[in-house]
């Protein structure tokens, strides 16, 4: 289980597989059951007052096996950097789309190489909403109302809710696609990888903008979540 800022995600193993689930914090204390059956978990994201997890399946920062991790780099940044590093065994550009939008480069030989933060979408429509008189509330996921905005032809929307809406995903990938040519400038081999709830939402952009240069996007979803299984503590 993976607590993030504003969702909480849990990994389920199947006979099919890995089932993956992702939802707002519980209303209340988890069953005792599920606490009882929790084989690992971490947080990002405040813990609930009352919520009582066992503290020796907690991962920590210090469990993710990346080179020069500095102390205060988010837990799920680490995760999904090192996760994406170990798949390709190269040099990695890892966008989590998530709360923030955070941008975290490794080397090819595995070491932390920094990176960037920025608000995600979610964050971007909410501070356009508080910050101004006209401007609405956009509810998530944006997905339904974009709708065709995102295809040829529709870069320049009418009306509000979209122009609001495609403005913010469109600046969020162009951040991503400044970001991956830079790290390509230092690593011509490194791998582009875009992860969080938001992935889907700026894929196809971010798609358009590094394919026009030859740059492929790999989509990882979950990616934290998946790192966190394999490094469950025990």
């Amino acid at each position: 289980m993976l607590i993030g800022n504003s969702r909480w995600h849990w990994a389920v193993a199947t006979a099919e597989g890995l089932r993956v689930e992702h939802g707002p914090p519980p209303a209340a204390a988890l069953e005792p059951g599920l606490v009882a059956d929790l084989v690992g978990w971490a947080a990002v994201g405040a813990l609930p007052p009352l919520l009582a997890l066992p503290p020796q399946r907690q991962l920590q920062l210090d469990r993710v096996p990346l080179a020069e991790l500095p102390p205060w780099l988010g837990l799920d940044r680490a995760l999904a950097g090192w996760l994406a590093w170990r798949r390709w065994d190269q040099a990695v550009l890892v966008a989590d789309a998530g709360t923030v939008l955070s941008l975290t480069r490794v080397e090819r030989s595995g070491r932390f190489a920094g990176g960037r933060l920025l608000a995600g979408v979610g964050l971007q429509l909410r501070a356009m909403a508080m910050g101004t008189a006209a401007l609405p509330q956009l509810e998530l996921p944006l997905a339904d109302r974009l709708g065709s905005a995102q295809g040829a032809g529709m870069d320049w929307p009418m009306d509000t809710d979209r122009a609001m809406g495609l403005g913010v995903v469109y600046g969020a990938a162009a951040a991503v696609a400044d970001a991956a040519l830079q790290a390509r400038r230092i690593d011509s081999g490194c791998r582009v990888v875009l992860s969080g709830g938001d992935a889907a939402l700026l894929l196809p952009r971010l798609q358009a903008l590094l394919g026009a240069q030859g740059i492929e996007v790999a989509c990882q979803p979950d990616l934290a979540l998946e790192a966190l299984v394999e490094l469950q503590p025990i």
